[in-house]
């Protein structure tokens, strides 16, 4: 005798691996879709103390979307019925800066120096040898030092120091000396 299960409720086994995720990297959101099934944890502003309460809701198809809820929720739906998320303006294309860039190899956390207390590995202007250490990249608690692969000349600096980065995101422009 096999167990008959609902096809329109997520898999909630599933859904506990999904919030140990959530939690374990502090995430603010995580959607997932697969076929015909989406599910969404979204956080909401928590009192101190409090614990996030995950539920799983079937949406109804053609009704409107209610508002997240403070904790997180989860929502599944078919995917055809998943509504566009609200638009925001496309950011219009910039013009390619011209030159050669330093990029990021990983994905994590852009520094501009070993540690706060530190001055920063380079600045604007300065030139620097193949195989000198230009910024570090912060991935799993794992700082990896990006270095120059080649002589150059650092002419702007791309991201702010702290700020997340994607693999390939243009870190530094650089010029051959």
């Amino acid at each position: 005798m096999s167990k008959s299960r609902d096809q329109n409720l997520p898999d909630l086994d599933y859904i506990r691996e999904l919030a140990k995720v959530f939690k374990r990297y502090e995430l603010d959101e995580i959607e997932i879709e697969s076929g015909d099934q989406r599910v969404l944890l979204r956080r909401g502003d928590l009192a101190p103390g409090t614990v996030p309460m995950v539920a799983a809701t079937p949406v109804v198809t053609g009704a409107p979307a209610a508002a997240p809820a403070p904790a997180a929720a989860v929502a599944s739906q078919p995917a055809a019925s998943v509504p566009p998320p609200p638009s925001t303006p496309e950011p219009e294309p910039e013009l390619e800066a011209e030159g050669a860039f330093i990029t990021s190899p990983f994905v994590g956390t852009f520094y501009r120096a070993p540690r706060p207390d530190a001055p920063s590995f380079v600045d604007i202007g300065d030139r620097v040898e193949a195989g000198t250490t230009v910024c570090v990249v912060e991935a799993m608690k794992l700082f990896n030092e990006i270095e120059a692969e080649e002589a150059c000349i650092i002419e702007e600096v791309l991201v702010g120091n702290a700020q997340a980065v994607e693999f390939g995101t243009k870190l530094f422009r650089v010029r051959k000396p």
